[in-house]
């Protein structure tokens, strides 16, 4: 995968219309970027490869405040407690997720945080 990327950085630094990729000849844009995106704290990840790395540029993100999310959502949905719901949901999920078996099954994200929300207000 390294040598794919760097193939079209090359391309893409050299200026040209198009470039062979894997044979195919393709249209090459300076407008183009390649991102990676990892997530490692999930079970069964795999760091990136040190050669890939290289190409890359890391930039850190911070986890999202669930419950000023889930606060907001609440109060949208019509809730005149979300501050007070929302933060008992979040504890709710929190716990959960500690104590609740490690099945691949059971998702405590941010996706499924908002569809229970939604679920509240309808």
């Amino acid at each position: 995968v390294a040598m794919q990327i760097m193939s079209i950085v090359n391309a893409q630094r050299s200026g040209n219309a198009e470039f062979s990729f894997m044979g195919t000849t393709i249209p090459c844009s300076r407008d183009t970027g390649i991102f990676i995106t990892m997530n490692p704290g999930y079970a069964g990840r795999t760091e990136l490869p040190d050669n890939l790395k290289a190409l890359m540029r890391p930039v850190a993100m911070m986890a999202p405040d669930l419950t000023l999310i889930a606060e907001v959502m609440l109060a949208a949905e019509g809730f005149s407690e979300a501050r007070s719901l929302a933060k008992k949901t979040i504890t709710l999920y929190t716990l959960m997720q500690q104590q609740l078996s490690k099945q691949d099954h059971y998702d405590y994200g941010l996706r499924n945080l908002k569809a229970v929300l939604n679920m509240a207000g309808s």
